[in-house]
């Protein structure tokens, strides 16, 4: 049986092939058996500090059919201590007692981190500032996976605001554990992927170019 160790769940280096295929494997274990609730008495907590609907809902929907229980605040950034000046770690570090596990989206950049450095429970990063979002990440590639097949030998485009988005931050680093695989990236000139990506995808040998019309490349790509 695969043993996972991971206490925290903050960016998408974390993750190597074989986790991803255990994790794959797992959620169709989950699809295929709903009535299975291995979270039952477990309790998640959501702090959202910007927000985020379809994510919130995902993560509430996702332990609620597995089980367990939710308490949650859809924006902590009224509506909770921090207009009074709370830190994240000082909330993180309350929370982490009433819950089994903790949700944080935020604005700044490396605010699950801070969370991490302080809970006593696993904190998952449901996105923060321009930074990474793991969980959609994960979310992608087990699409492509399930409706093509394969990770590996594909060729696909991003495109958009490539320099912010944080999900195709974290595809990318996704990406980057397959071989055979090619990356567009599509986007104005002041919207391009971050260099220390690139850099990233240099080193683990996937070949990338960059793009400003993605009619140009629509019909050469497995994936958009």
């Amino acid at each position: 049986m695969y043993q996972m160790v991971m206490k925290h769940l903050l960016e998408s280096q974390q993750f190597d092939q074989k986790l991803l295929f255990h994790l794959f494997s797992q959620a169709e274990l989950f699809r295929r058996n709903p009535a299975l609730k291995p979270l039952n008495g477990k309790t998640m907590a959501t702090l959202f500090y910007e927000p985020s609907t379809r994510t919130r809902l995902s993560f509430e929907s996702a332990m609620l059919r597995l089980g367990g229980q939710v308490i949650s605040t859809e924006n902590a950034k009224e509506f909770s201590s921090a207009v009074k000046g709370e830190s994240i770690e000082d909330t993180a570090r309350i929370v982490s007692a009433y819950a089994d596990c903790i949700v944080i989206r935020h604005y700044e950049d490396g605010a699950a981190k801070k969370a991490a450095s302080v809970s006593k429970v696993p904190i998952i990063n449901a996105g923060d500032g321009k930074g990474q979002h793991p969980t959609q990440a994960l979310l992608d590639i087990y699409t492509i996976f399930k409706e093509i097949g394969r990770i590996e030998n594909i060729k696909i485009a991003m495109a958009g605001d490539l320099s912010s988005g944080r999900t195709v931050h974290s595809l990318s680093y996704l990406l980057g554990k397959f071989n055979s695989i090619e990356i567009i990236f599509v986007s104005p000139r002041n919207l391009k992927m971050k260099d220390e990506i690139k850099d990233y995808l240099s080193r683990h040998n996937v070949k990338f170019r960059e793009e400003e019309d993605l009619n140009k490349v629509i019909s050469e790509v497995d994936i958009v």
